[in-house]
């Protein structure tokens, strides 16, 4: 029970030792002093708070924030001295905000439990009391026997012991983990291997030594002991017998794994980074600005307090006539007194400080994410997945991102590739209908027919379909139910049904295209390789692998051709094996290589050699003996390759095409247009990463890439950044980008961190490769945490991307094909890459601008709100008297001003939302939190100040002193001090004050829908109605009625309107002659797009919509003569969509983003939709 509590409250106790000893099926010794370890149990956690913490955590964070914790220090003043308002006032409010945080916080933190016991909950197989029984899987034990069926995702970190194969392998796929969607073969030890059936498990007597958890992927050391007819029996384990959490089994029809790291301590878990809160810039310069604030009140509190002692110092003042001291204040102590008036100060101009900002702010933020969701442009129809919110504390960051993290495989990409083009010696062919058409040649055979393919095309295809490792699956579970032979149906029409399963995707996609062509890979089963050319079979004898390295950036076969001679195929990047090839169309094959490059399609040479069968021999046994070397292993099998792989004929060339996702060119085009950086992170080869930056648009084929690769030490690794930084120097006028692998990375990031950013820093584009999960969060950490600290943003879609996601200011995963692990860890979610530009463009613009007014405004408001209180001291002896009726200090920031605010911020757009997609210029605007600046912020404040003046003294001078004039046109000098007494004067101040206020903000709004209307023009009617009805009627439930008739006495004077206009008109007036020379002497590009948008507005109707479609064509023909009989004007609007669809779209040809159905569009139909 303690150790439950202790989890729950996040204090697991360490492991104690190096090593962790697990017990097969839990079968522990029955002799000795065996004391049983402690092992995590199997449950995922991705939420922040459990239902033991959630309220002294949610507090603690929610105490941070200084307006809060300063606001309950009000509180416990006004309940421990008497002061001038009731506790109510502060506590009331601030019990409200704490409230509805901690409900939106804690509903966001329950999605996240709701989406862990998905997970925690999934039905899995264990082997337990000899029989296969299903439980949750949150239920697996260390030790526990786990079941997993083909397709299925393994929800522990298992052991194998075995699988349906004899041999005891099987394939998985780590797309998930790493980014890698190629199959890996994993092999369980021979002792357990045979155990194949429940009851031989439940027999097995086995123990597992490993190390404790880590969460380096690609590291695993341990053994297993085996005891078998008393025999204890020792085998080594390695990564290549861990199945890991998270990965995929495929091509396999079920295996058994005994399971040694579970939940939280599978290496899937421990490459998630600890979920912090994150708090975005905004929310920092409100602390900031809050402190400020917090600087002018305490000034104002020990200001009032000095001149309220310097008045009392003459004896007539001290104690009047009309207010006597009581024995007990004349003996109290001077300084209790000063501190207790100081408080009583404190409390009095506490509302500058506003704590229903943080309300609003809340409200903002959750209505506003709503949005997100509700935008049809991010909504993915073939998968039906809407974009989706899971943190809306982050909205106003989506408007200030300055990097860009990404993933490769599965978020730019489809993880689909596509065979395109070949060379052949020296003749470039491509597919049409499933033949191989030379250039030049158009495709006029009849469907059907069998083509003629030549020696070279013929042996070019079999090395295609030959040279590799793809595995073949059948999945046809009718024939196989009777335990038939699987492969009884290769020599039918059945190869239709095959599956291939690939190391590569490329291998993958060259083998399904020779088999569209006629060169079908049927079968590989032990050492034999069975092809079938035109229904003509095949078989190889497979003699050797020479497996693909980076160092070689090649791979071979070495086979028994049928006639018995013996043959290499070769193929590898144009690097590798152009060099050493003798014959064949070399200097051809280049150019074509080359062509096929710069169409962004991924390219392999081919090439052959056969051997004579003295040649074979020298090389079998040279292979031979480098294998079973045990010393130097691996520098020897490198010579023998490198002497195997020589004097080769070149065959040709494939281009192949890795599907990128839609529009994600364009997307990339519009975020660098934009000022974002975008940085590419990912598992994956170089080559192939390379490739698709290129195709991607993410590098430029005029772009000087510069590579850190391969680095093997710190001196060697220096020297090459310093190298880089040089070039970029003396090539400072092209751009250059960046390519740096996971190794030297991580000598990069040891001693040469600073070196490394310079570098980077001056680069367009930088692409790292090879890099483990916990590598990417690191980049983006250092990112981070750099001098200038930008905003960051990590977009993936695996489980490998999620610490970076964490890491980053702003994570978005992506819903893609490699699990929900991103998704949920995630604070956005979308479905394609392409939306990414929406999101940032528009969305995070609009959010920006508006909680930047928001947060500017409600400084604004309550400066001048509380600055006629301070001033007013001054005139009543600085008695700590409020200007205001207690319930208009009450309701001023909860009723008067506060919709119109939050309507805005939940409405406004400074620029229509196509303007800002097709101008991603416009976002640079906004970022380095230029619209909160020390500068704007002083504006803002400097106004509220020169506003509240204008207030106080206005009023005073206007209605204070000699002005007698009634609403019904007597002067009654008697009425004066009932009609110009203390309630009556603060009531005068708060109606301009209401007034003026809520004009600032109609000023400042550029979008005005009928709820900006409702809200701006109804809260000064519902200001004046509940006035009338709050002093017009004897309460019987309040104690006093200061305000009794004050408000209905003070409309009835022609005099007081005619302040309230002249007072109204004075403040307002300076903004509007600023913003007017502004706007046309010194127009910023967001103040330019406005007037484009309003031009265009104007040209183009309502109507004149309806005579275009969605690319700018004439449509409708009756309807369009008709209207341009009516209107004569449909032929220049028509003419007009052709022409404004073109130009806004400058950026990106092929982009449509004008078809823009988002519930952020409240304005009428407008052509530009067109």
């Amino acid at each position: 029970m303690l150790r439950w509590i202790r989890q729950q409250l996040g204090f697991d106790p360490p492991h104690q030792s190096e090593t962790r000893t697990v017990y097969v099926a839990n079968r522990f010794p029955q002799h000795g002093h065996y004391i049983p370890q402690r092992f995590a149990d199997n449950r995922i956690i991705s939420s922040k708070y459990t239902i033991w913490n959630f309220v002294p955590k949610n507090l603690f964070e929610q105490f941070r924030r200084i307006a809060n914790f300063y606001f309950l220090i009000i509180f416990l003043v006004q309940l421990m001295i008497d002061t001038p308002t009731s506790p109510v006032t502060s506590g009331l409010p601030l019990f409200f905000v704490i409230t509805v945080t901690a409900i939106k916080q804690g509903y966001e933190d329950w999605l996240r439990h709701k989406a862990d016991n998905e997970v925690n909950g999934a039905p899995v197989f264990v082997v337990r009391s000899g029989s296969l029984v299903q439980t949750r899987s949150k239920n697996i034990r260390v030790g526990d026997i786990v079941r997993v069926a083909k397709d299925e995702t393994f929800p522990a970190d298992l052991v194998l012991l075995s699988s349906d194969r004899a041999d005891g392998t099987c394939h998985i796929t780590t797309a998930s983990l790493d980014g890698e969607t190629n199959l890996k073969t994993h092999y369980s030890v021979a002792e357990t291997s045979v155990c194949q059936s429940v009851s031989q498990l439940e027999a097995l007597q086995a123990v597992v030594e490993c190390q404790q958890p880590e969460a380096d992927l690609y590291r695993f050391v341990g053994r297993i002991t085996v005891t078998q007819h008393g025999e204890e029996i020792v085998r080594p384990l390695g990564p290549e017998n861990l199945l890991l959490r998270g990965a995929r089994l495929k091509n396999t029809k079920e295996i058994f794994g005994v399971a040694v790291y579970t939940g939280m301590e599978s290496k899937m878990a421990l490459n998630y980074k600890c979920k912090s809160q994150k708090r975005s810039a905004v929310e920092k310069s409100m602390n900031t600005f809050l402190i400020i604030y917090l600087g002018i009140l305490l000034f104002e509190a020990v200001l009032s307090t000095i001149l309220k002692y310097a008045w009392q110092a003459e004896e007539k003042w001290d104690e009047p006539f009309y207010n006597q001291k009581t024995e007990q204040e004349r003996n109290s102590s001077p300084i209790l007194k000063f501190i207790s008036d100081f408080l009583a100060f404190l409390v009095l101009y506490n509302f500058i400080i506003p704590i229903s900002l943080y309300v609003t702010v809340e409200m903002q933020k959750f209505l506003g994410s709503f949005f997100i969701g509700w935008d049809l442009d991010l909504y993915h129809e073939e998968s039906d997945q809407k974009a989706q919110v899971n943190t809306s504390d982050l909205n106003e960051e989506l408007g200030q991102v300055e990097y860009v993290f990404t993933d490769k495989t599965g978020t730019l990409t489809e993880n689909e590739m596509q065979f395109r083009e070949c060379s052949i010696n020296g003749t470039k062919y491509r597919e049409v209908n499933g033949k191989l058409v030379p250039e030049g040649v158009t495709d006029d055979s009849p469907d059907g027919s069998t083509p003629h393919l030549i020696g070279e095309e013929l042996l070019f295809l079999k090395a295609v379909s030959l040279c590799h490792t793809v595995q073949i699956s059948y999945d046809q579970p009718d024939c196989l139910v009777g335990g038939g032979d699987p492969f009884s149906h290769v020599n039918g029409f059945s190869t239709s049904h095959m599956e291939y399963y690939a190391s590569s995707p490329d291998e993958k996609a060259l083998v399904e295209a020779a088999k569209r062509i006629g060169v079908t890979f049927t079968s590989c089963s032990g050492d034999t390789m069975e092809i079938k050319t035109f229904g003509k079979s095949e078989k190889y004898k497979l003699l050797h692998v020479l497996e693909f390295d980076a160092n070689r950036r090649r791979m071979s076969v070495i086979l028994q051709t049928p006639s018995g001679g013996q043959v290499m195929f070769t193929k590898g990047a144009e690097s590798a094996i152009l060099p050493f090839t003798t014959s064949g169309e070399i200097e051809k094959t280049r150019l074509h290589v080359d062509e096929f490059a710069l169409k962004g399609l991924r390219t392999l040479v081919v090439a052959c050699r056969h051997f004579s069968p003295e040649e074979y021999i020298d090389v079998d046994r040279r292979l031979n003996s480098a294998r079973t070397a045990l010393q130097q292993r691996e520098e020897r099998l490198q010579e023998a390759f490198s002497y195997i792989e020589r004097d080769l004929q070149l065959l040709g060339a494939t281009g192949v095409e890795d599907k990128l996702q839609d529009k994600v060119q364009e997307t990339i085009e519009a975020l660098r247009l934009a000022g974002i950086k975008v940085w590419v992170l990912t598992g994956d080869k170089h080559e192939t990463a390379v490739s698709v930056s290129l195709s991607c648009g993410h590098f430029h084929r005029t772009m000087n890439i510069l590579e850190l690769l391969q680095q093997r030490s710190d001196n060697e690794c220096a020297e090459q950044l310093r190298r880089l930084a040089r070039r970029i120097k003396e090539d400072h006028v092209i751009q250059h980008g960046l390519v740096v692998d996971g190794a030297s990375l991580s000598l990069a990031l040891r001693e040469h961190e600073k070196l490394f950013m310079e570098v980077c820093k001056n680069c367009s584009a930088v692409l790292c490769c090879r890099m483990a999960p916990l590598q990417k969060a690191k980049v983006v950490r250092l990112l981070k945490t750099s001098p200038e600290k930008p905003i960051t943003l990590a977009i993936g879609d695996g489980a490998n991307d999620v610490s970076m996601i964490q890491e980053a200011h702003v994570g978005i995963g992506i819903m893609g094909k490699e699990g929900r692990q991103a998704v949920r860890n995630s604070d956005y979610a979308i479905a394609r890459f392409k939306f990414l530009a929406k999101l940032l463009l528009v969305h995070g613009h609009f959010y920006y601008i508006r909680i930047a007014t928001l947060v500017q405004y409600f400084f604004y408001k309550n400066v001048c709100f509380i600055t006629p209180q301070f001033l007013y001291q001054f005139f009543c002896l600085f008695s700590q008297q409020t200007l205001y009726d207690s319930v208009y200090l009450t309701l001023y920031n909860i009723c008067f001003t506060s919709l119109p605010i939050l309507v805005y911020s939940l409405f406004e757009q400074l620029v229509h939302p196509h303007i800002l997609q097709s101008k991603p210029a416009l976002y640079r605007d906004i970022s380095k939190n230029s619209l909160l600046s020390f500068r704007t912020f002083l504006y803002w404040t400097l106004l509220g100040f020169c506003h509240a003046f204008v207030f106080f003294f206005g009023s005073y001078i206007l209605m204070g002193e000699d002005t007698t004039l009634m609403g019904n046109g007597q002067i009654l000098r008697a009425n004066r001090q009932l009609m110009f007494g203390n309630w009556t004067f603060g009531t005068l101040v708060f109606t301009v004050m209401v007034i003026t206020v809520t004009l600032k903000l109609a000023l400042e709004t550029h979008f005005w829908t009928w709820m900006n209307h409702f809200v701006t023009w109804g809260s000064i009617a519902f200001y004046f109605i509940f006035s009338l009805f709050y002093g017009g009627i004897i309460w019987p439930f309040l104690h006093t009625q200061d305000m009794y008739f004050v408000f209905v006495q003070l409309l009835s004077s022609g005099s007081a309107w005619f302040a309230i206009i002249i007072i109204v008109i004075t403040c307002l007036f300076p903004d509007v002659v600023k913003k007017v020379f502004y706007r046309h002497l010194q127009p910023t590009s967001t103040q330019k797009s406005q007037s484009l948008s309003a031009t265009q507005a104007q040209t183009l109707s309502c109507v004149e919509s309806l005579c275009c479609y969605q690319h700018g064509q004439s449509g409708c023909s009756r309807l369009a003569r008709l209207l341009e009989q009516m209107t004569g004007q449909c032929q220049a609007s028509a003419s007009h969509c052709h022409s404004s669809s073109r130009n806004n779209r400058s950026w990106s040809d092929t982009e449509n983003y004008s078809n823009d159905r988002s519930i952020l569009t409240l304005s009428p139909i407008e052509a530009t939709h067109c």
